[in-house]
C-alpha cells in the first residue's frame, strides 16, 4: 500500500474515454496530483475530471512531440505515468496507418523521459489486438502467442517490448494492461456498444459488418478502472501483463438483438459488407488475474447496458 504523501501522476490521453475515467478516479484521491496530457485529436475537454481538491491540471500537448512533452516531465517530476495516449478505433486506425505508427515515437518519448526523471513505474494501455486472429481460448497473457499484423496491434506489441527492454536496461518498472472491449457513458459513438445503443434509442438502423457472428466481450468502465487502480495502489502486476476484460462472450448480432430488446426499440438490423481486415472472429480473455485485482464480481452485461441507456436518455432529454 502507498503512503499519503502527494504523488505527481501523469495520464497521457486523459481526455479520452478510458484515460479520463482513470484520471477521475485518481483525482478523487487528494493524495494524488494528476496532470493530464492530450492533443485532443480524439479526446475532448468535456471528459476531463471534475476535481474536488484542486489536484488536476490539463495541458494540451502531443506525446509524439519530444519538445512538447519533455518540458512537462521536467516541470512536474512525476512518480507514476499512465500512458494511455493512442490513436484508437478500428476504422480510424485502418484509414490512418502512418499516424498509428507515429505512436511508437510517443512510447519512446515517455519511456526516455520516465527513466531520466525518476518515474517509479509506467502503466501502459496495450490491447487485445496484440493477440491478432485467435489461436487459443481463453486468451492467456503468457501462453497465447501474439499474432500482431495490423499497424495498431503492432504498435501495442512494440510498446510492450519497449517496456520490457527499459526494465532490463534501466530498471524502469512497468505494468501492461491488455484492454479488451470496454464501454461506458463517456465513450464516443464510433465504438460498437455506444453506436448500437444510440441507434436503438433513436429507432434508426443498427448496422453490422459481416454476418454478426464475430464475438466480443464487453467490460464496463468501472471494472476496467478499478482493476487497474488495484494494480497501482497495491503494487500488483509489477513488471508483468494483465488482461482487462470480461470472459462473457457474445456475438455482435446477439448484442444488437439484446439492446433492441432492452430498449424496446423499433430499429432494424442491417448487414454491411465485412471489413477487409481488422474485425477478428473471436475475442475472449483469460481474466483470472483481473478478477484477483478486482476482488468483486464484474458488472453483468445487462446491468452495464442499462446504465449506459439511462445515461444516454439523460443526455438526449
Amino acid at each position: 500500500m502507498m503512503n499519503n504523501v502527494q504523488r505527481n501522476i501523469l495520464v497521457t490521453g486523459g481526455a479520452g474515454f478510458v484515460g479520463s475515467a482513470i484520471a477521475q478516479k485518481l483525482a478523487d484521491d487528494a493524495a494524488n496530483y494528476v496532470v493530464i496530457v492530450d492533443n485532443l485529436h480524439t479526446g475532448t475537454t468535456q471528459k476531463l475530471p471534475v476535481s474536488r481538491f484542486g489536484n488536476v491540471k490539463f495541458i494540451k500537448a502531443n506525446v509524439n512531440d519530444f519538445k512538447d512533452i519533455s518540458s512537462i516531465f521536467n516541470a512536474y517530476r512525476f512518480e507514476y505515468v499512465f500512458h494511455y495516449a493512442a490513436l484508437v478505433g478500428v476504422k480510424r486506425t485502418l484509414e490512418n496507418p502512418v499516424m498509428v505508427l507515429n505512436d511508437i515515437t510517443g512510447i519512446k518519448n515517455v519511456l526516455n523521459l520516465s527513466k531520466n526523471t525518476g518515474v517509479k513505474r509506467v502503466f501502459f494501455s496495450s490491447s487485445s489486438e496484440v493477440y491478432g486472429e485467435p489461436v487459443e481460448f481463453p486468451q492467456n497473457e503468457h501462453t497465447t502467442p501474439l499474432n500482431s499484423r495490423l499497424p495498431y496491434a503492432i504498435v501495442k506489441n512494440v510498446g510492450e517490448a519497449y517496456l520490457r527492454s527499459y526494465k532490463q536496461e534501466y530498471d524502469l518498472d512497468f505494468t501492461i494492461f491488455r484492454f479488451f472491449n470496454t464501454y461506458g457513458p463517456q465513450q464516443s459513438n464510433d465504438f460498437v456498444m455506444s453506436k448500437f445503443i444510440t441507434s436503438a434509442l433513436s429507432n434508426t438502423d443498427i448496422t453490422i459488418y459481416g454476418d454478426g457472428s464475430q464475438t466480443r466481450t464487453f467490460c464496463y468502465i468501472d471494472d476496467n478502472v478499478d482493476a487497474c487502480l488495484s494494480a497501482f495502489y497495491n503494487n500488483k502486476v509489477l513488471n508483468d501483463v494483465v488482461n482487462i476484460g470480461t470472459d462473457n462472450e457474445i456475438t455482435i448480432l446477439d448484442l444488437a438483438r439484446r439492446i433492441i430488446d432492452i430498449t424496446g426499440s423499433s430499429s432494424q438490423i442491417v448487414f454491411l459488407p465485412a471489413l477487409k481486415e481488422g474485425d477478428m472472429t473471436r475475442r475472449c480473455p483469460d481474466n483470472s488475474k483481473m478478477k484477483e485485482l478486482l476482488n468483486r464480481p464484474l458488472t453483468p452485461l445487462e446491468d452495464g447496458v442499462r446504465k449506459l441507456i439511462d445515461y444516454r436518455k439523460s443526455v438526449l432529454a
